[in-house]
This record gives C-alpha cells, sequence and structure tokens, in this order.
C-alpha cells in the first residue's frame, strides 16, 4: 500500500468518526432512545439494514469515482 493510500484512509476513517458522533453529540437522549429500540430489532433485520447501507456505500464511491 502506498503511503498516499494509507493517508487517504485514514482521512476516510477520521470523517467516519466525526460524523457517527455528531447525533450522539447534538441528542444524547433520542440517541439512547434509539439505541435502546435498536437492540428490540432482530439480527436478520440489522443485518438486512447493515447489507444495504454497504451496497449504498457501494454504489455512492463508485458514482463519486
Amino acid at each position: 500500500m502506498s503511503s498516499e493510500l494509507l493517508h487517504e484512509l485514514a482521512i476516510g476513517f477520521c470523517l467516519m468518526l466525526i460524523l457517527e458522533g455528531i447525533i450522539p453529540f447534538l441528542y444524547p437522549q433520542r440517541w439512547r432512545n434509539l439505541v435502546q429500540q435498536l437492540a428490540l430489532v432482530s439480527n436478520r433485520s440489522l443485518r438486512l439494514m447493515g447489507l444495504a447501507s454497504m451496497l449504498l456505500g457501494v454504489v455512492a464511491l463508485y458514482i463519486v469515482n
């Protein structure tokens, strides 16, 4: 791996952390309620949501590049 690729991956990871932290920072009680509701969702549904999210990310990455 080139250092440029590692640098871009690090930037992407940092941006992901920033985006993931916005909602809990701004709305901690809503975030807590959401997490409690997610605990009630079946594993199959969570896996399907994760798959849909990954596929959407791949398509968006393809369009951007």
